[in-house]
């Protein structure tokens, strides 16, 4: 179908900025707003309209959004000056939220848009910046059908390696959930393995070359590679937001009678490695990549960890 509606977008992240300037690349015009006005300023000189407040995107048909939490989701749709605040004059028709956000916070803000006339679809993705600007980012949709169709254009070309509807609801929200604690598990074991073959003697960028070629492999595996071997701690995901979807999964897991002990015990080796982080009393450490919980593993093994100064690909080439 042709997508010819006017769109606003909510938040300049490490993954909103991207998400946006994929839009604006493909002629799309899109009315932005964020909470820092400079971090959006840059998208002006590709076609974007800056706006002061995330009232003024009111009027747009469909307005996406990427931010941290389900509090922030809140605040910049019904708080003060918001999107859906005003009592009275337009409101766009849909609201698209890309955002790892709890099951029960979007049922909440579900509920609260449909009584405002506003359809709500969950979009939640799959992968960071780098695979934004590579075209290797995919989504997970559910909401009300005719709502998904209206935006599938669009959620195509920002998350070009797939879209994927799963239903109504916040199924979506699941799905995310249960990915996001995938995550967790095989950045855990992949560095207590990475350390185990270390200490026997084999080099990490060596060990992970052959998991990369193996059946084992995947395109997670391949990007993290590098920051594992080399120390790169650039940050693309939080070990504290990792943490958040961690215990997410499990709330879910008991309210549904899922046994995940796996995720559990992942998520008390992820506490150790955040608490480590934080005797050292320097609070940056916990904006450090989620994949340094790698020096975590290795101290426990009775390693002070070194860059092997090896470049690895990641397979996350910016598309052209």
């Amino acid at each position: 179908m042709t997508a010819t509606h006017s769109l606003g977008w909510i938040g300049m992240g490490r993954m909103g900025y991207p998400m946006a300037e994929r839009l604006l690349k493909a002629g799309h015009s899109v009315a932005i707003w964020n909470r820092t006005r400079a971090k959006a300023e840059p998208l002006a000189g590709k076609g974007g309209t800056i706006v002061d407040r995330s009232s003024e995107l009111s009027g747009q048909d469909i307005v996406f959004s990427m931010v941290s939490t389900g509090k922030n989701l809140e605040q910049v749709y019904f708080g003060e000056g918001g999107l859906v605040a005003v009592s009275a004059g337009p409101r766009p028709k849909i609201l698209v939220d890309c955002s790892s956000i709890g099951i029960e916070q979007s049922e909440a803000i579900r509920a609260r848009l449909t009584q405002l006339g506003c359809e709500f679809v969950s979009a939640p993705v799959s992968g960071n910046g780098k695979c934004v600007k590579a075209g290797k980012l995919s989504t997970v949709v559910s909401g009300p059908r005719a709502a998904f169709e209206q935006v599938e254009p669009y959620l195509a070309t920002i998350a070009a390696s797939g879209v994927s509807y799963v239903g109504e609801g916040e199924l979506s929200r699941i799905c995310k959930i249960a990915h996001n604690v995938f995550l967790g598990v095989v950045i855990q074991n992949l560095a207590e393995i990475t350390i185990l073959a270390q200490k026997a003697g084999v080099p990490r960028h060596a060990f992970l070359d052959f998991m990369n070629a193996s059946v084992m492999g995947s395109t997670f595996t391949r990007y993290k590679s590098n920051a594992l071997v080399n120390l790169d701690w650039t940050t693309t995901f939080t070990p504290t937001l990792l943490r958040k979807d961690l215990d997410l999964g499990l709330k879910a897991a008991r309210d549904l009678d899922v046994a995940m002990p796996v995720t559990a015990a992942t998520r008390e080796a992820l506490q150790g490695h955040v608490g480590a982080l934080l005797a050292k009393d320097d609070p940056a450490q916990l904006d450090k990549d989620f994949a340094a919980l790698i020096e975590t593993v290795a101290l426990a093994a009775g390693i002070k960890l070194a860059p092997e100064n090896v470049p690895m690909p990641t397979g996350l080439e910016t598309e052209g």
